[in-house]
């Protein structure tokens, strides 16, 4: 598995467990936000990852080499799965032993901020949530979904997608995705550029 896999894994496992698993305990809600080099809570307890660390107030932990369990326990959280919540997510406990590549976190990380910033541009008043479950960032206008994936197993890098409601009612060039369209994060110049053209097709059609 490469780097960009195996960070990005690490880094769900630690969105899941040690970020949104605390946070539903005490607040009962699931959402995340793209904070500065790279995720964290919306609610108490405040937490984030940066880089290749977890942050809790003054507090730096490194993420690379530690279990989940063991880094949510020296950083003072109780992690928590959330099997009750939803199906799916990255299917890993806190035993998990994370592997988190400097370059890897990075190139993910600015992934987000790109895709958070695009859509903030594209629709300065829509909420942006970083979804725990299949660890993306997306907002929904008009029964259209417009995210940023870090990679999954439908295309294994960060990649930009428009995903209509009802893709079947698409046709054309831009929809190469049976969810819409898609495109890597590093071959898209103007990020907002490609969600606008997902946004005017969608209304013309």
């Amino acid at each position: 598995m490469s780097d960009l896999a195996t960070t990005r894994l690490s880094l769900h496992a630690v969105a899941e467990l040690v970020l949104v698993g605390p946070q539903f305990h005490q607040c009962g809600t699931i959402k995340l936000r793209v904070t500065p080099g790279g995720f964290g809570t919306v609610q108490a307890p405040e937490v984030r990852v940066a880089g290749t660390a977890l942050v809790v107030a003054d507090r730096s932990v490194s993420l690379d080499g530690r279990t989940v369990a063991d880094l949510a326990d020296e950083a003072g959280l109780a992690t928590r799965p959330l099997d009750d919540v939803y199906t799916g997510g990255c299917g890993l406990t806190a035993k998990h032993l994370l592997s988190v590549d400097e370059d890897a976190a990075a190139e993910i990380s600015e992934a987000f901020r790109r895709g958070d910033e695009a859509m903030a541009a594209l629709a300065p008043t829509a909420e942006r949530v970083l979804w725990p479950e299949h660890f993306d960032l997306g907002i929904s206008l008009d029964q259209v979904n417009y995210g940023l994936s870090p990679g999954d197993s439908y295309l294994p890098i960060p990649y930009a997608y428009v995903g209509p409601w009802t893709p079947s009612d698409f046709t054309g060039a831009f929809w190469n995705a049976p969810f819409g369209a898609a495109r890597p994060v590093r071959e898209i110049e103007d990020l907002v550029g490609f969600y606008a053209e997902g946004q005017s097709l969608t209304r013309t059609t």
